[in-house]
């Protein structure tokens, strides 16, 4: 895992905490909430990831010598100074579980802890859960459309530098099979995949030669790619020679990449080449600026593809490139906070809260989540957030829990999950979201609702902000 300190965070962390450690008001108990007001990619929904790298990194969150010698230079109190010497992140988090299919307005994570410890924690959760949120979001939609083809996150190159670990990370929730990043793949436990570059059949006077010890070296492993100079008239060609003189060894070809041209085209002469030359077990993989929506073309197209290779629109998270998830304060020392604009879609949920999700018999989401206090016992009917004279009876749905307790006093409660466990929860959680929310083009809108409680309080509490105005 990457090194992170307390120091991790934005400048305005620490003079706030400052201000609460100076005057006395750092012990007392905050309640904030991790959300997002609008999905990624014009999406009908969110996938939930980061949380095992948060909470990770959450249980050695703590400032090192160096990092308050740094901060002596800044100019901080030196009584704050030596009480950051021995602060560690002693909260209590409550979280939607990795992998949670997630919509807008709902608390996904929420932190309770005293006011210093959430305050200094904001800028590392919302790093670490919007990035990786939107690269898990973005290879679902991938997911959905290559079916059972393979996908691999080919995203390092051209990643904001070290974003690319953590990319490969969120690709493997949202559904992808395997990355080339060879550190993510040892520390995740990722399966690791790459072929060969341009560059390597070039440092060679003819493509065969190059072919011919490629298969050499790797003959456990050997995929070609075969774009270098005529696709069709020499790389094909040679490659189809270079796996018979494989196959004769006792060998096989796994596979060709086309990296190049009209993908479409290309991979159906490239199966029907193959095919005719007996070769019906090897693969066909290709690459170049892949997104959703080209895949989902070319297997409109009737393309020959096996294997897809992601890089730059997985990695930075085209065309949206973040995530707006926000942290907002919805208590303090055991009183509702709300936070109110003239923006209505800005108004923050009050008070300690959990969020139940409506099914229907068979498990498939009915399209309704409920925001409810945490003390309701009973859910019924549920309020549009925004729209006064909107509500909806969910009296009769299933209701699920989405927040679990994930760690206490600053200990997570559970090990690390394998990312294949998280990956096929993501996967199941899809699989019960009916189509029409998961369309490109103009999905529905998952509702989100608010309990009547919760609703009465935000609105108690809107009117005495404005009536002491």
């Amino acid at each position: 895992m990457l090194n992170y300190s307390a120091t991790y965070t934005d400048q305005y962390q620490l003079t706030m905490a400052e201000v609460y450690f100076q005057k006395n008001r750092h012990n007392k108990k905050a309640v904030f909430d991790y959300f997002f007001r609008k999905p990624p990619f014009n999406s009908g929904y969110t996938v939930f990831a980061g949380l095992d790298t948060l909470l990770d990194i959450l249980e050695n969150f703590r400032f090192t010598q160096e990092d308050i010698d740094f901060l002596y230079k800044q100019k901080l109190n030196d009584s704050f100074l030596d009480f950051l010497k021995q602060y560690r992140f002693s909260g209590d988090v409550y979280s939607a579980k990795e992998g949670e299919i997630v919509f807008p307005t709902e608390p996904v994570l929420t932190v309770e802890a005293e006011m210093l410890d959430a305050q200094l924690v904001e800028t590392l959760l919302l790093n670490v859960l919007n990035f990786q949120s939107l690269i898990a979001t973005k290879a679902a939609r991938m997911r959905q459309v290559a079916g059972d083809r393979g996908l691999i996150d080919f995203g390092l190159r051209r990643a904001q530098s070290a974003g690319a670990y953590h990319a490969a990370r969120a690709a493997i929730i949202g559904g992808f099979n395997a990355t080339s990043n060879v550190v993510a793949g040892k520390d995740f436990g990722i399966a690791v995949s790459g072929t060969m570059a341009h560059s390597l059949i070039q440092s060679y006077e003819d493509e065969l030669t190059a072919f011919r010890h490629f298969a050499e070296i790797r003959p456990h492993d050997c995929v070609l790619l075969v774009d270098t100079y005529n696709t069709l008239k020499s790389g094909l060609p040679n490659a189809i020679k270079v796996a018979k003189e494989m196959e004769a060894r006792g060998q096989q070809l796994k596979g060709i990449r086309l990296d190049s041209g009209d993908l479409a085209f290309l991979s159906r002469k490239a199966r029907k080449m193959l095919d005719d030359a007996g070769l019906q077990y090897v693969k066909i993989a290709v690459s170049n600026q892949l997104d959703e929506c080209l895949i989902k073309s070319l297997n409109e197209q009737g393309a020959q593809i096996d294997l897809f290779g992601v890089g730059t629109s997985l990695v930075t998270g085209q065309p949206d490139s973040a995530l707006d998830g926000v942290f907002k304060l919805a208590a303090y020392d055991d009183a509702p906070r709300i936070k109110i604009s003239e923006s209505t879609a800005k108004i923050t949920l009050p008070g300690q809260k959990q969020v139940y999700r409506m099914t229907g018999e068979n498990g498939v989401f009915v399209g309704a989540d409920a925001v409810c206090m945490k003390t309701d016992d009973t859910l019924e009917r549920m309020y549009h957030p925004f729209d006064k004279l909107k509500s909806m009876n969910v009296k009769d749905f299933n209701k699920e829990p989405l927040q679990h307790k994930v760690m206490s006093a600053g200990k997570r409660l559970q090990k690390q999950q394998p990312l294949t466990s998280i990956q096929q929860y993501a996967s199941n959680r899809i699989g019960q979201l009916p189509a029409e929310y998961k369309r490109f083009e103009n999905p529905h809108i998952y509702k989100v609702g608010l309990s009547e409680k919760l609703n009465n309080l935000r609105n108690d509490l809107i009117h005495q902000h404005l009536d002491n105005l």
